[in-house]
């Protein structure tokens, strides 16, 4: 398919990287509206999303599945009615900074729909900016909670950190009496992960503790034995960086995968040969994968994408240009109406049935266990079991602004 881009906008370099009216009946994304105005003008849509930087490879599956998604959603044409969807594209290389300045000049150029958020740093200071010149903000794969309920301009395309958690709380059953371990390395995003499993799977009545590490730490026999010592009903491991296939390997060759569940977030495909002979042993909960559904959306979507393999951000993009149809459906040009089109509004995305609450935006949508297996670079997933998004929905949030 054609997607009209008006420019593309390369910034300088990467930095660090561092989630209420009544519902409608669950309909089609591709039905054909008039578009909700009088004007054939083109419809300007600014996605401002990772194409360089760390987080470079989760921005091209979004800007793949986005297209795929204004493919399906418009049948074809890229148009709601008689009027062209334009997409202008932005690299925010996952600063914060950057995607700001971005979001700005795009609402000063007249866009009213801003996507994207690959870092859920830039996701939370560009939600103010949508609020402050009342315009609509789709965050993408961005997966901190914070997103839901930033302000009733602010929505979100992707899963929330809650749902990833809630899904590793799912591999234990009821968790009351059990113990828990959380394996990370020492800093915000270990500290992060540790909170989520006290407040998810503590808060349900498990004992939750922490073997921490520092993110320098290249031998991992001392941990696997605190961690064995310790003898948890789930180990939960949230691992970043380049150390992670001599972490799995040490933990499987202590015995730490042998002795307990293990759980861990499955990421993308180019990731998978990092868990080597450990993979087949581990536990994933999973956001997507290929394989994980089979529906229209999904059939879609892999017809559309490069290569015709679905990977983990792929339906975040898919849902965004959902999300903008039936926003421009209904809405035409007023905000306002775009966000009561959005508010209780259930879909079919490529993960399944998606629903987004009216309350607090929050994205309810089915999660997955998973489990990997094969060798060397070539791996396989498989779905076993689905959670629905009621079974995964995060804790209604009050709106903030």
């Amino acid at each position: 398919m054609t997607v009209r881009t008006t420019r593309r906008v390369f910034l300088s370099a990467a930095t660090m990287m561092a989630a209420a009216l009544a519902a409608t009946a669950c309909g089609s994304p591709q039905d054909t509206a008039s578009g909700g105005g009088d004007s054939a003008a083109p419809v300007q849509v600014g996605l401002v999303y990772s194409q360089s930087g760390v987080l470079a490879s989760y921005g091209k599956q979004y800007i793949e599945g986005f297209k795929a998604g204004l493919d399906f959603a418009t049948q074809g044409t890229n148009k709601v009615g008689d009027r062209t969807i334009e997409v202008t594209e932005v690299d925010d290389a996952g600063d914060p900074a950057k995607a700001v300045s971005a979001a700005k000049d795009l609402i000063g150029k007249g866009h009213k729909i801003i996507a994207g958020s690959t870092a859920s740093g830039v996701a939370l200071q560009v939600a103010p900016i949508a609020a402050q010149n009342k315009v609509l903000f789709i965050s993408g794969p961005a997966a901190t909670d914070a997103v839901t309920g930033a302000n009733k301009y602010t929505f979100r395309s992707g899963r929330q950190s809650y749902q990833d958690v809630v899904t590793a709380k799912s591999f234990i059953g009821d968790p009351a009496g059990k113990k828990v371990v959380v394996f990370a390395q020492d800093g915000a995003f270990g500290d992060a992960n540790e909170a989520a499993v006290k407040t998810v799977i503590g808060g349900a009545g498990a004992t939750v503790s922490s073997v921490r590490a520092p993110a320098s730490a290249t031998e991992f026999t001392p941990f696997a034995s605190q961690i064995k010592a310790a003898k948890p009903d789930l180990l939960f491991v949230a691992w970043a960086g380049t150390t992670a296939p001599a972490m799995w390997q040490t933990l499987d060759q202590q015995g730490v995968l042998s002795s307990t569940t293990v759980v861990t977030g499955l990421d993308i495909r180019a990731s998978w040969p990092t868990f080597g002979a450990a993979g087949s042993k581990i536990s994933f909960l999973s956001h997507y994968f290929d394989g994980a559904t089979d529906d229209e959306a999904t059939k879609a979507a892999k017809a559309k994408i490069p290569g015709g393999t679905l990977d983990l951000f792929h339906p975040d993009g898919f849902a965004a240009a959902q999300m903008v149809v039936r926003a421009v459906q209904e809405g035409g040009d007023d905000v306002d109406k775009m966000i009561t089109a959005l508010e209780g509004w259930s879909f079919d995305g490529v993960k399944g049935k998606m629903t987004i609450r009216a309350e607090d935006h929050a994205l309810l949508q089915p999660m997955f266990q998973a489990k990997l297996s094969g060798s060397g670079t070539t791996f396989t997933a498989s779905a076993q079991k689905s959670l629905t998004g009621d079974e995964t929905a995060p804790p209604a949030v009050a709106m903030k602004g």
